[in-house]
């Protein structure tokens, strides 16, 4: 562990060193990876110095036992040695889980698309109750979420919406909630009391920053058009809606949230280049997936991911076969559990995949 520990000490070391000369500082892409390198390694060796203490603490207890001379130093050195023997145990973990290679997304922040699927209204108001779930538990994180574009259903929820979230580590905890939710209930309009069953598609694509996705401008139409929906006296009188159409691809990506067209256009073009970006990354993230034969974070969007059934109050994730009767909190927003048992899987495989490193 020691020696391992002291390789990422000299790549560390090296990112300390070149963060501050003055060639990276100009590079602005270079200058953000190093950054962010430098505060993961930071934290890991922060740990790296718990564990050299604790190292140090087992050796000099062992040398006072095997001394022996002095029988009140030999008793106080046989506790610091079980004391440290019980902490080392539980630090090296963190330290291996630490050391598993880093996805460079999971820093991003991300732009959310939830859609309506099959289920017609019922399927709406599911999509409006993931949104709520979702604004919920990005709230109880510190993170920020503003919307981008929706359309609302006929009888309420949504039959999409776009919205961004912003915090630490944002695309490294939601990309697990990618794929088809599927919900079990009573619908409301629904007289005779049947249970059916609606989905709504959830997207995670991680926001591409302008120097990951070049976009030529003259590759994109833009048109401008009336809001429509909630808004005051700008809706339907100025045109400040913006709509692009990235015509290699045919990918399109339109806001109307805001009151002026310009950063309309911005939150669209943000949108777009998330969009572009996804694509190479789900080619990428299929592959990953294929090699590791896990559907965790697999990029596959139609891969049925969790199922929410209302009349037994449970909450299935088929891809780590996760049952939880807690299903008004989950729908509130206490998702992190969830969360949680995806992240372990996903970090398993990982060890597995990097065991010679770690």
């Amino acid at each position: 562990m020691i020696e391992k520990l002291n390789i990422v000490k000299q790549r560390f070391d090296e990112v300390n060193d070149l963060i501050i000369q003055p060639d990276v500082i100009s590079d602005q892409k270079r200058y953000i990876e190093l950054n962010k390198e430098y505060k993961d390694l930071k934290a890991l060796m922060d740990e790296r110095e718990k564990y050299m203490r604790l190292a140090e603490n087992i050796k000099e207890a062992e040398e006072i036992i095997s001394d022996g001379s002095d029988p009140e130093m030999t008793e106080m050195a046989k506790l610091q040695l079980e004391e440290a023997k019980e902490q080392l145990p539980e630090l090296e973990e963190k330290i291996r889980m630490m050391l598993i290679p880093k996805d460079p997304e999971d820093a991003k922040n991300v732009v959310m698309e939830i859609r309506a699927g099959t289920g017609g209204d019922e399927a709406s108001i599911f999509a409006g109750d993931l949104y709520r779930m979702y604004t919920k538990y990005v709230e109880s994180k510190g993170w920020k979420h503003n919307i981008v574009d929706f359309s609302e259903g006929t009888s309420g929820g949504f039959k999409e919406i776009i919205f961004e979230v912003t915090g630490e580590d944002v695309y490294g905890t939601m990309k697990f909630e990618a794929g088809v939710h599927r919900v079990q209930r009573v619908p409301q309009t629904e007289t005779q009391g049947r249970v059916h069953t609606s989905a709504a598609t959830v997207m995670v694509l991680p926001e591409a920053e302008e120097f990951d996705v070049e976009i030529d401008p003259k590759d994109v139409r833009i048109d401008y058009f009336c809001s429509s929906g909630p808004g005051g006296q700008s809706v339907n009188t100025t045109y400040s809606a913006v709509r692009l159409t990235h015509e290699p691809t045919g990918l399109v990506a339109q806001c109307q949230d805001q009151k002026s067209q310009h950063k309309n256009k911005e939150k669209a073009f943000r949108v777009l280049r998330s969009r572009l970006y996804e694509m190479e990354l789900a080619k990428k993230q299929e592959a990953d997936a294929a090699k590791r034969n896990s559907m965790v974070s697999s990029g596959d969007r139609s891969a049925k991911i969790r199922t929410y059934n209302y009349p037994q109050g449970r909450v299935t994730d088929h891809r780590v076969n996760l049952t939880l009767y807690d299903l008004s909190n989950i729908v509130n927003g206490d998702i992190q559990k969830i969360i949680d048992e995806l992240q372990l899987a996903e970090n398993t495989a990982k060890m597995q995949e990097n065991s010679d490193i770690i």
